[in-house]
């Protein structure tokens, strides 16, 4: 289950229902509050997953019949970077219930952090979600990553790259790039928590304010030319006068005309 980016109340309702109910949850210290915990009856066993492998996630599922309430809490939403793939397999192996329940991303909360609407018409309709391969470079197929996504210019959200600041500043600088050195880049750190860090620079700079900001765990950087602190450069079709839509028809003026939306309850 997703717990979201970090503020207890950006739980989903679904999540914070899960979790009220919960007899056993097992969530990850080092990347969820432990505000989140609030929302857990006081009766609910608690393991925590930062000193736990696989192994002893699934050892707690083994332990408790089928049927019981156990969320495994993750951080932002499990779809990405959430290792769930080998806890789906386990349940399903054993026959064992379960059930996804999403969360915010850290992408959505560093949006919002930042103000900005990553998606603009004539700037980028386009989000590239990656992370530079580590330590887990057996895990990153080859033509992926910052460097390779460089070349269409889209904006990008990079995860799991706070401690290699140079690294990353050279893929996306590389030869193929379409960013370069002025390039927009936005450090968001631990999004959301109460100690919450913006750190605006721009590509050419971006590794020397990542070492300036001594983070390195819950790091998301955003690059690309939405993440700018500038008016948009160009109006959205969608809400334009003389664009139609199923719900908004073009009147014999040439305007469009809407249906009523306001309603009394």
């Amino acid at each position: 289950m997703g717990a979201g980016p970090g503020a207890p109340d950006l739980i989903t309702l679904r999540g914070a229902h899960r979790l009220g109910r919960a007899e056993v949850v097992i969530w990850a210290s080092s990347l969820v509050p432990e505000a989140l915990l609030g929302h857990c009856p006081a009766s609910a066993v608690v393991h925590d997953s930062a000193t736990m492998t696989l192994e002893d996630v699934l050892e707690v599922y083994q332990a408790h019949p089928e049927g019981t309430p156990i969320v495994r809490l993750h951080s932002g939403d499990p779809s990405v970077y959430g290792a769930i793939g080998e806890q789906i397999d386990w349940c399903l192996a054993k026959r064992r219930s379960w059930e996804i329940v999403p969360g915010v991303s850290s992408v959505s909360a560093a949006s919002a952090v930042l103000g900005r609407e990553l998606t603009q018409p004539g700037v980028s309709q386009s989000v590239v979600v990656t992370r530079l391969a580590g330590r887990t470079r057996a895990s990153v197929p080859e033509g992926e990553g910052p460097g390779a996504f460089s070349a269409h210019g889209a904006t990008m959200a990079v995860f799991l790259s706070g401690a290699r600041p140079d690294e990353l500043q050279a893929e996306l600088l590389g030869p193929a790039s379409a960013y370069g050195p002025d390039t927009p880049a936005a450090i968001v750190i631990r999004a959301t928590w109460p100690d919450e860090r913006v750190i605006r620079t721009k590509v050419g700079g971006l590794a020397s304010a990542l070492k300036g900001s001594g983070a390195t765990l819950t790091v998301l950087v955003l690059v690309g030319e939405a993440v700018a602190e500038t008016p948009v450069a160009r109006r959205s079709h969608l809400y334009a006068p003389e664009y139609t839509t199923a719900y908004r028809l073009r009147s014999h003026d040439g305007q469009t005309a809407g249906r009523p939306s306001a309603r009394r309850k």
